[in-house]
């Protein structure tokens, strides 16, 4: 393997890394209501939860900005970069899930300036800094995407990895389930996942914010939950 493949793909694992440590661990974006409504609560219905979230909200919503934000860097524009956060901001209407993904975006951006400094990325942190953006975190993973040198296709095979394999831990914890179960559920899935990125590929920018009306409300419930183990 060459160097620039290698950079590539360590890059890559890196930034997908479901156990990077920026507190994605602590929200379940809704799932918690949905198991103790007991519309989640065996194998079947928690994969076709985490399959309903990859086909039907994260495709038009999280993974849609990814590739919108690396198509952005990719053409040096901040403002279109600044406007594509905004969007992002006003289509999260649950505030758990709206500040989550600010959090995340923020703590992504701390750990990979460490790495490199890129002028790209510092320019959008200022604005940060500045609130005239917001720092989401499928805006901030697709710019360092593009940044790191990472293909298209596998960085949104990656993000979409890495938001799979956090539903279906979440999912193990809260339902629960076994250990091997949450392995059947991943192995499930990436016939879908891989479906689901060339389709985010040739997504139609009007459908870019879909609603999700359901999973909305359940993460607005989710804030006056009785007992909760997930912030979000």
């Amino acid at each position: 393997m060459n160097k620039t493949n290698l950079n590539f793909l360590s890059g890559l694992l890196h930034l997908a890394d479901p156990t990077l440590p920026i507190g994605g661990y602590t929200h379940s974006n809704g799932l918690e209501t949905y198991v103790q409504e007991r519309i989640v609560d065996n194998l079947q219905t928690a994969k076709e939860f985490v399959e309903n979230m990859l086909q039907y909200n994260l495709k038009y919503n999280d993974g849609a900005f990814v590739k919108l934000a690396y198509e952005a860097a990719e053409n040096s524009d901040l403002e279109l970069l600044i406007s594509l956060d905004n969007e992002c901001n006003a289509i999260k209407c649950p505030r758990e899930i709206r500040q989550a993904s600010q959090k995340l975006g923020l703590r992504l951006i701390k750990i990979f300036k460490r790495r490199e400094s890129f002028p790209f990325m510092e320019a959008f942190e200022k604005t940060v800094q500045n609130r005239e953006a917001n720092s989401h975190y499928c805006i901030v993973f697709g710019v360092y995407a593009y940044l790191m040198k990472i293909p298209l296709y596998e960085a949104l095979l990656g993000f979409y990895h890495t938001s799979v394999a956090g539903m279906i831990t979440n999912a193990v914890k809260l339902v629960p389930l076994g250990q091997l179960d949450g392995q059947d559920i991943l192995f499930s899935l990436y016939p879908v996942m891989e479906k689901t990125v060339h389709e985010t590929i040739a997504l139609d920018r009007d459908m870019v914010g879909l609603c999700n009306t359901a999973f909305d409300i359940r993460c607005m419930q989710h804030e006056r939950l009785y007992s909760r183990l997930y912030m979000s």
